[in-house]
């Protein structure tokens, strides 16, 4: 039976973060992966704190050479409105852009780039079955020839993604408050794309706030589109091959036009129900990083820049508790990274409230409120010198609330 000091599932960006992490601190580590790599996947716009992160694990280098679009901000849009916000002008000292990936060449580049740092990365192989106890953790896998495996570890880090393995093995899982939605999506050739709009996301509000599309830019002169909405309009988006969704796209008045002939590189594929939680985040020989925690929405493109902090943050916490460290997981690492997705699931609820959309859309937006937003939009949800980081439950409404009523005011005096 094969022995390791730490044994990650799942070769994504918390994965390999947490792994190159570790081996850096000279531990033995193995990633086990379900899937083969390349594959796609959804998650395709960064923000600039992630590179914080891909930094101190050694991985941002890798990265580099593969010349993904450079993303120096977010546009938000909703009919002839639009709110542009850039991260050179943000509240936090941080990074001040990121990239726009296909994710399947950059997670394939990541777990490339860990094993050339020596750690062992396996794909095709599925767990099975988990053991966990205070010295020792066994784990059960099957590999591409469905042939049975057993490895013996100090400590698990489940990076497994959708794929929730720990969670479903352990029965953690708890379902989110949000309305259950879905997203259907694909690549297209991109030739009506202006200069500006190859540099960042777009995101077109529609429908009351209840319906979105994202455009984000490739530098392969391809765009990622999506729309996301509640679970019955994505159903009936996606089905016969996705048509609705094609001629929604070729037609939809706020693109004016700029998809109306481009050819789809795939299929469109749907995810529904994707929003789902945890109810906990560590347990004895073993801590949950990424999507194994919990996934709030995808308006703020949140997914990648928490997998690679907890990843980061799991691996820092696994090397304290093997070197014998006292580890407070709950104080030290779920109330760290709660405290960010609680943050985004504020902004999350005030996208769908419509309270985002009124304060960006406002006709006058303060400059200082507007850097501070921005932080948020690049990830720096743990900052707390940032007004909309510390009062983020209360300030979104309120602001919106003041901002309707100045609005209403004006209108009644210009009558």
């Amino acid at each position: 039976m094969q022995t390791v000091d730490v044994l990650v599932i799942g070769a994504g960006p918390a994965g390999t973060v947490a792994a190159s992490y570790l081996k850096k601190q000279g531990y033995d580590v193995t990633i086990l992966e379900k899937e083969k790599f390349p594959r796609f996947q959804i998650g395709e716009s960064l923000l600039p704190c992630c590179m914080e992160h891909l930094t101190e694990a050694g991985l941002r280098e890798a990265i580099e050479p593969l010349n993904f679009q450079k993303k120096t901000g977010a546009a938000f849009m909703r009919g002839e409105k639009r709110c542009e916000f850039l991260f050179e002008d943000q509240f936090t000292k941080g990074w001040t852009w990121t990239w726009q990936v296909k994710r399947a060449d950059f997670d394939s580049k990541l777990a490339e780039a860990t094993r050339e740092k020596g750690v062992d990365v396996h794909f095709e192989c599925e767990v099975t079955a988990v053991q966990c106890g205070p010295e020792k953790q066994i784990v059960d896998y099957k590999d591409a020839e469905g042939n049975a495996h057993r490895i013996e570890a100090k400590f698990i880090i489940d990076s497994s993604g959708y794929g929730r393995v720990l969670p479903r093995l352990f029965d953690l899982s708890k379902p989110s408050a949000f309305t259950p939605r879905g997203a259907v999506f694909s690549h297209l050739e991109d030739k009506n794309r202006t200069e500006t709009a190859s540099n960042n996301i777009f995101v077109h509000s529609f429908d009351n706030n209840k319906s979105w599309i994202w455009a984000i830019p490739f530098s392969d002169g391809s765009t990622s589109v999506g729309i996301v909405g509640d679970r019955e309009k994505i159903e009936a988006l996606a089905e016969n091959n996705g048509e609705g969704y094609k001629a929604f796209i070729r037609n939809f008045e706020d693109l004016h036009g700029r998809f109306a002939d481009s050819q789809l590189k795939f299929e469109p594929r749907a995810i529904l129900g994707y929003s789902i939680g945890v109810t906990k985040m560590s347990g004895e020989g073993f801590v949950l990083s990424g999507n194994s925690t919990e996934f709030l929405d995808p308006i703020f493109s949140s997914g990648v820049t928490f997998a690679t902090a907890s990843g980061l943050l799991s691996a820092k916490m696994t090397h304290k508790h093997l070197q014998g460290e006292a580890v407070d997981w709950k104080k030290d690492y779920e109330e760290v990274i709660q405290k960010g997705i609680d943050v985004f699931r504020s902004y999350v609820s005030g996208w769908y409230t419509g309270d985002f959309q009124t304060i960006v859309f406002a006709k006058h937006i303060d400059e200082d409120i507007k850097r501070q937003i921005c932080s948020v939009l690049a990830g720096y949800v743990w900052d707390q010198t940032n007004p909309f980081v510390k009062k983020h439950d209360t300030i979104l409404p309120t602001l919106a609330k003041v901002i309707k009523m100045k609005e209403k005011a004006e209108e009644a005096g210009q009558s």
